[in-house]
């Protein structure tokens, strides 16, 4: 795939975060993407729908629905932001084989653990994931701090 594309499926994530953010919840986005075709798209909800787990990469193949593993393993996962652990497992237990990322410097987990298990990571730096990321911060750190799952 292209950088062109990377960066057209990006976009699609992020519009996911910006939706996320209008409504109140936590602005990071995801699509998952198959030979091309876009499967599904997500966002975090976990405020909008008082959930736990719904992260903006869970979300996105939650919306994907049951799909065989011989798609899975064609497709990528694209996020605006570096998998936690939660997310990065669930890509791996379906065997999404690559990740790209919008940015990883507001927060990185998982991405040496992902290529432990030969998932290729690539990271976009996208200057508008990164402001997404430090507006939130600024503006709701007790809430991005719940997220991860820190105390504020």
């Amino acid at each position: 795939m292209s950088t062109d594309d990377d960066c057209r499926f990006l976009d699609l994530a992020i519009e996911q975060a910006r939706i996320g953010w209008e409504e109140g919840g936590i602005p990071i986005g995801a699509a998952l993407v198959h030979e091309g075709e876009v499967l599904a798209v997500g966002r975090n909800r976990r405020v909008q729908l008082g959930s736990a787990i719904r992260h903006g990469e869970t979300d996105c193949i939650e919306n994907a629905g049951r799909l065989p593993a011989k798609v899975y393993r064609a497709s990528t996962l694209y996020t605006t932001l570096s998998p936690c652990f939660m997310c990065a497992g669930t890509s791996v237990l379906y065997d999404i084989p690559r990740i790209v990322v919008g940015e990883n410097r507001s927060f990185q987990a998982s991405e040496e653990w992902l290529r432990s298990r030969g998932v290729v990571v690539d990271v976009l730096d996208d200057p508008t994931c990164l402001d997404l990321m430090a507006t939130m911060m600024r503006e709701k750190p007790d809430l991005w701090a719940e997220d991860i799952g820190e105390e504020a």
